[in-house]
């Protein structure tokens, strides 16, 4: 049991190193392919070599980042058959099918036209141009989308029913797992997100030109359009954050509770605006749940209802089966026992079809079917295991939270600064303003990647939610092995990194002593 542990565990580290790398690159190439298509839309009506030139600078940074964002991108992938093959096996028809479509569709889509719009300036029309500088912005997103969906489908596993016979989720509707509200939510905010810290990133590098008196025209026209898809970006993030959080709350209640360090919920519930977790708590004893905090009255009902008089229930609630109208929805034990004897009743099924019975096995079949959705809960050995890691799920969170209210301000201020510009030239303060330009694109970073950390934690033990547990999906490797792919994978993406970042640090200097325009 050790050794299975010790898999799971570094299985999933190598997941997540592997996720966090490769989420670096992604939200970048999705952001900066939408600007540079802007760029060369007013270049193409307006015929004026200063976009041309502002458009290649920042083409020339999103090359960069797009190569290794695919070389990253192919890894997490396989590492899908190497370390978790039962997963795979499991749900392979379900869970491949987005891929498939993300890699035929959507990736040779983004290729094939990335080639046009780098090496097609003056050998294609500048119409056809234009459009393909589109097209690979859009084959990005499309990209996006269909990893998206399928990442959603292992939060909130629809349009799927189990087969008996092949002990495999199969699909029954295409749709049901492309167009689920999980799929759907994620899909929007991650993608606006992303132009948030695209937007972030062209004002964060123009700050630094600027600082250096290098360009000033180039940096207030790329300022313009990266400060206008930055707050675009951040306003609609922050809209479909909250679509989000109501999902949350429908489909994964744990996931929500443990993001606001929640055990015991009420109607009217408040929102922790500031806290201090107490590391002494846990859902077995009577600790108070918080050092230190600040709440606002009536928020988290607020926002995973929208009703500010709603019961939100908390991890021990969930594990109760309390919905604050009484204990009327399964205790975690109940989801235990239930699970157990879906697994009794597959065995039964398996010596039923062996055997040739098939009045039998239509009947196990039913049954089977009417309780599978506590599958995943027979693995547990408790009630507690299904607790997600409540500090660095509210960490996090509250980290993003705060970081996206502060990128709301920063970039209206930016756009305000592109429009009255005589508001921060030749002022004193200029300098920290830019200086806190620069400082944003990291905390950009580290706010998307805590957006992830919450979303993939939050769901913890869960490979698929309620279905299948971590130490199910895991492939029948050594330790020793996953161990050795791991620190491989962290020195080999760490030089990526390194390369990715010297490479563009050295474009933008190269580049920005250049004339512009």
């Amino acid at each position: 049991m050790n050794e299975l542990t010790q898999v799971v565990d570094w299985s999933r580290a190598q997941f997540a190193l592997t996720a966090i790398y490769h989420w670096l690159f992604v939200p970048l190439t999705l952001g900066l392919g939408v600007i540079i298509a802007i760029m060369e839309t007013i270049y193409y009506r307006t015929r004026e070599e200063q976009w041309l030139h502002t458009t290649k600078f920042w083409m020339t940074l999103f090359g960069v980042n797009f190569a290794i964002g695919v070389a990253t991108g192919i890894i997490l992938e396989f590492e899908f058959g190497t370390n978790w093959s039962n997963y795979s096996w499991f749900v392979g028809d379900i869970f491949g099918a987005p891929l498939a479509i993300e890699g035929i569709l959507a990736f040779f889509m983004e290729s094939t036209f990335i080639a046009v719009m780098f090496f097609g300036w003056k050998k294609v029309s500048a119409r056809f141009h234009l459009a393909s500088t589109w097209l690979t912005a859009i084959g990005a997103t499309l990209s996006a989308l269909w990893i998206l969906v399928a990442n959603a489908w292992m939060q909130y596993p629809a349009g799927c029913e189990f087969n008996p016979a092949t002990m495999r989720n199969e699909m029954t509707s295409f749709w049901a797992v492309a167009c689920s509200p999980m799929a759907v939510s994620k899909f929007f905010h991650t993608v606006l997100s992303a132009w948030t810290l695209a937007g972030v990133f062209v004002v964060g590098v123009c700050g630094w030109m600027l600082l250096r008196g290098r360009n000033a025209a180039h940096c207030w026209r790329s300022l313009k359009v990266g400060a206008w898809v930055g707050v675009v970006g951040i306003l609609l993030t922050s809209i479909t954050g909250d679509s989000s959080a109501v999902t949350v709350a429908k489909y994964q209640p744990m996931k929500l509770a443990a993001m606001e360090g929640l055990y015991r919920g009420s109607a009217g519930q408040s929102i922790v605006a500031f806290g201090i977790l107490n590391p002494a708590k846990t859902a077995t004893n009577n600790e108070e749940p918080y050092l230190f905090d600040i709440s606002v009255p009536y928020g988290l009902s607020l926002l995973a209802t929208h009703d500010p008089h709603a019961f939100v229930p908390g991890i021990e609630d969930i594990i109760a089966g309390r919905n604050g109208e009484g204990r009327d929805t399964l205790t975690y034990a109940e989801r235990i026992a239930r699970g157990k004897h879906v697994q009794e009743l597959i065995a039964q099924h398996d010596v039923a079809r062996r055997a040739g019975d098939l009045v039998a096995v239509d009947s196990l079949g039913k049954a089977i079917n009417a309780d599978f959705r506590h599958f995943g809960y027979a693995y547990l050995d408790s009630p507690t295991e299904a607790v997600p890691n409540v500090p660095l799920t509210f960490y996090t969170f509250h980290f993003m939270v705060a970081v996206g209210g502060f990128l709301v301000v920063f970039l209206l201020l930016a756009l305000l600064f592109v429009y009255r510009r005589q508001l921060i030239e030749g002022r004193k303060w200029a300098k920290a303003w830019w200086w806190l330009s620069i400082i944003a694109i990291p905390l950009t970073y580290l706010c998307s990647a805590s957006g992830w950390i919450v979303a993939e934690v939050g769901r913890q033990p869960w490979t698929i939610q309620d279905l299948m547990p971590n130490k199910v999906a895991v492939s029948d490797l050594s330790a020793g092995y996953v161990q050795i792919t791991f620190w491989i994978f962290a020195v080999l993406f760490t030089a990526l990194l390194i390369a990715d970042v010297s490479i563009i640090c050295r474009q933008i200097s190269k580049k920005s002593k250049e004339d512009l325009g």
